[in-house]
């Protein structure tokens, strides 16, 4: 143990320790102290604090003054080998315990860094001594993968950490695996003390209702790829990134592989410079889309959650979540990819087009991170459901459609007020679709001077005609897709039915005089 020892150099990173990092560290080293020496212990850092460098410096001044060994656990293997380098940059000489790792001479080493399977393998081979291991610390700890091997380490101190203390499975809250939680700094002060960007979100009401909660309590890919592989979902996407980040770097989340392939396609078509990138790609592709990415300046990279973690691109200037997710912490980790500040980048934007932001509320919000490590249960039951959400939504014309009907005053048509009036008056629901036909009517006899442009405006109104018919299927409770398709088809013709029968005594209505011949 002396040689390994010997082996701790001084800390040679350029790295230094802010203020709150500091603190951290002493707070945690109390515990160590004071706590039973296998005590388990959380510490809580939004993604970009720096919780890295605040370990790789516990392992420093731990192995200076404890005569045992540290192992670090990671999830995956670029953690591996990224917070090797870390712990190196802090003069700790470590080995990493790999699928090919020869670990004959680990008597040399005094810490240890190892993904959470191949530790796994090795300690049921029994081909890794941890008789000595004081200090056990577990990066990205919110996953449940660690718990299993907690049986080698009974009586080692666990340090876990991680940016959101909520475990990615409800039936195993953090809160048995661990006996404390140290709250680190948060969003809005990191963001105030500039070591953060401050972001800028962009919300896009979204349909949602036809996505699927699996197993996992996520939404599935598949409904997910159905939903965002249509051709008017790929077309907002593109949309989207136009009006809000036309040339700058863009990261964009999706959940499924197809779906970040049909972005690619539409961006590509578009004329946008784009890759793809998922968890199928070799270490030579990954390397080459990845130098791209960082090396151009307008570069759009679409992925499927491969980059949530163990990724650091601090010239990102865009995130588009293309994907809706139940997940607090995934929702976190997306959004931070893009909040690394840099000497000519204070700020980030987001684009959110899964409703995100309705279900968690903003990135960076004031969250009691104690009560949702103690109660997390009372916080997942509070987060709002689809339905809920979107009963909220006000869908109007978008504003390049609102444009060609600038004529008139509301082009808005509130379909579920308009149920409910119905009801209670013991009227048909089938006057809903009435209503909306005549105001549809309406405004568009508002902006034409003859049938033939209402008519023309009419083709406009798809996308809000389908937004109605969709909600008006929900207050009758009869959404199956072929009666749907059959509601819209029907009201574009009963619509241009009732311009061409009426828009003569319509208009005159409306302007006063007759329209010309």
């Amino acid at each position: 143990m002396t040689e390994a020892k010997d082996a701790i150099q001084e800390k040679k990173t350029d790295k230094e320790l802010y203020s709150y990092q500091k603190g951290a560290i002493d707070k945690i080293f109390d515990k160590f102290e004071t706590a039973p020496e296998d005590y388990h212990l959380l510490y809580q850092l939004p993604t970009g604090g720096g919780k890295t460098v605040i370990f790789s410096e516990i392992v420093r001044q731990y192995l200076k003054h404890h005569n045992k060994k540290v192992l670090v656990m990671t999830h995956r293997v670029e953690l591996c080998k990224q917070t090797s380098e870390m712990l190196t940059s802090f003069g700790v000489i470590n080995k990493v315990v790999n699928s090919t790792a020869n670990l004959d001479d680990q008597e040399k080493y005094s810490c240890f860094v190892a993904m959470v399977e191949t530790l796994n393998n090795r300690l049921n081979d029994n081909k890794l001594d941890i008789s000595d291991i004081g200090l056990v610390i577990i990066d990205e700890a919110h996953y449940n993968s660690f718990t299993k091997l907690f049986k080698f380490f009974e009586k080692s101190f666990i340090l876990g950490v991680t940016a959101t203390p909520l475990s990615s499975n409800r039936g195993l809250p953090m809160k048995d695996n661990y006996q404390e939680l140290i709250v680190g700094e948060s969003i809005q002060s990191l963001i105030d003390n500039e070591f953060l960007a401050q972001v800028e979100v962009f919300q896009y009401n979204m349909g949602l209702t036809s996505l699927e909660i699996g197993s996992n309590g996520d939404y599935t890919v598949k409904s997910s790829e159905d939903l965002y592989t249509s051709p008017a979902m790929l077309q907002k996407t593109v949309d989207a990134y136009k009006k809000h980040s036309l040339g700058k770097k863009t990261l964009i989340f999706n959940n499924g592989i197809n779906t970040s392939i049909s972005v690619y396609y539409a961006f590509r078509e578009a004329g946008l410079p784009i890759m793809h990138l998922d968890n199928t790609a070799t270490k030579k592709q990954r390397k080459q889309i990845l130098d791209w990415f960082h090396t151009t300046p307008n570069a759009i990279l679409t992925s499927v959650s491969i980059l949530t973690t163990g990724f650091d691109e601090p010239t990102i200037d865009t995130i588009i979540l293309n994907r809706a997710t139940k997940s607090l912490t995934l929702y976190y980790q997306m959004i931070g990819r893009g909040s690394r500040i840099l000497n000519n980048k204070d700020k980030f934007t987001v684009i959110d087009l899964g409703n995100n932001l309705y279900r968690f509320g903003p990135w960076g919000a004031d969250l009691d991170w104690q009560l949702i490590f103690k109660s997390p249960n009372w916080y997942t039951d509070r987060i709002k459901s689809d339905e809920a959400i979107e009963a909220n939504f006000k869908h109007d014309l978008s504003d390049e459609i609102k444009g060609e009907f600038s004529k008139s005053e509301d082009t808005y048509f509130d379909v579920i007020q308009t149920y409910k009036d119905a009801v209670d008056a013991g009227e048909s629901s089938k006057v809903v679709l009435e209503r909306s036909i005549e105001h549809h009517a309406k405004i568009c006899i508002e902006n034409s001077e003859d049938v033939y442009d209402a008519i023309a405006l009419a083709k406009l109104l798809k996308e809000d005609i389908n937004q109605r018919i969709e909600i008006y299927a929900k207050c009758i409770s009869k959404s199956t897709g072929n009666f749907i398709t059959w509601l819209k088809d029907d009201y574009q013709k009963k619509l241009n039915s009732y311009l061409r029968t009426n828009f003569d005594e319509k208009f005159e209505e409306i302007h006063g005089y007759p329209p010309k011949e």
